[in-house]
């Protein structure tokens, strides 16, 4: 089958190469050092998943419409990307392969003839240089679209992607962005210290942290109305109990995402971002728990904290002590006693 990667970072690079594995004819689109190094020697990809050595068609952008596409950008990168690239894809099936909420709803507007899926994808990949990709986590990827069961065409492009990485047909795949908007909570604190995300949530204090963010984001996921789906062990039940647990109790949440991640350090995507000097796309995370709790008039004060917080990372290329966050979130907390 002709399938193209809209973007060959460690997801992308990871779908490429196992799809190219599994006999596929793949194109990967890339830029600058990305595009040179898989020009010159193709995809290495090591860990989780095994060894492969990948030789996909490498362009700056696509010259003939494929039968699938997998877009596999940052979500602030997804937009231009497929526009960049509509010609060719639009009309052919497109699987948004992205954190946050918007990705199936912006590749829909863009690419009106086109059906189009959403993939959450829980393996943990890091992209240790253009062209090489290690998998620390090798895990399922969720694919589905809409709010109701699975269809008959999320189960046929569900078969095509299991044939190269472990993929799971899923329900309710709104209530379930919801759900891994969650997960993604865990972020930003190794984004903000450089810490990996099992050494922040080793950290009992930044372990509250964390704990008071997902809080957040299950408070303003109930006042959006949403029903949270099933995934990763995770659902409505259990996320709406977990906001009326005491802080101390609710940190069995992120103990329990820890325990799955094993020894190998989960940099998180938000940080391999910073370290790499990109924009990270902590406004789709962090901040979409924003926007959407002003929608729905649920306060969040602390992913507010943790957005700002990483802009200045960003910004100044900087990681802050774990002691310095602390302070500034006990700033916080401070002026909400006032």
């Amino acid at each position: 089958m002709r399938i193209a990667v809209i973007g060959a970072g460690a997801l992308g690079g990871t779908f490429t190469a196992l799809l190219t594995q599994a006999g596929h004819d793949v194109t990967v689109t890339a830029r600058g050092a990305g595009l040179a190094a898989i020009q010159a020697d193709g995809i290495r990809l090591s860990g989780g998943f095994g060894t492969v050595h990948a030789l996909p068609t490498p362009l700056e952008r696509l010259t003939e419409s494929p039968e699938l596409t997998l877009v596999c950008t940052k979500a602030q990168d997804a937009e231009a990307a497929i526009a960049d690239n509509a010609a060719f894809i639009d009309g052919g099936a497109v699987i948004v392969v992205q954190n946050g909420l918007d990705g199936v709803k912006t590749a829909g507007r863009l690419l009106p003839r086109s059906e189009c899926f959403g993939a959450l994808s829980i393996i943990a990949a890091n992209y240790t240089e253009p062209g090489r990709v290690r998998v620390t986590t090798a895990a399922p990827t969720y694919l589905g679209r809409g709010s109701g069961p699975v269809d008959a065409a999320t189960r046929r492009w569900q078969a095509v992607l299991n044939e190269a990485v472990p993929t799971v047909a899923q329900p309710d795949f709104v209530g379930a962005q919801w759900t891994k908007l969650v997960v993604n909570m865990l972020n930003a604190l190794p984004a903000i210290t450089g810490l990996s995300v099992q050494a922040v949530v080793d950290d009992p204090q930044l372990r509250r942290v964390m704990t008071e963010s997902m809080r957040e984001a299950v408070q303003v996921g109930v006042g959006r109305g949403v029903r949270f789906g099933a995934f990763q062990a995770l659902g409505d039940a259990q996320l709406r109990a977990f906001r009326h647990l005491p802080l101390a109790l609710g940190q069995i949440l992120p103990l329990q995402m820890r325990r799955r991640m094993g020894s190998v350090p989960n940099l998180g995507s938000t940080l391999q971002s910073v370290t790499r000097g990109q924009l990270t796309e902590i406004d789709f995370l962090n901040g979409a728990v924003v926007r959407e709790g002003r929608i729905a008039g649920v306060p969040t004060p602390v992913n507010e904290l943790l957005t700002a917080l990483v802009h200045e990372v960003e910004e100044s290329v900087s990681f802050l002590t774990p002691a310095a966050v602390l302070n500034r979130y006990g700033a916080l907390t401070a002026r909400s006693r006032r």
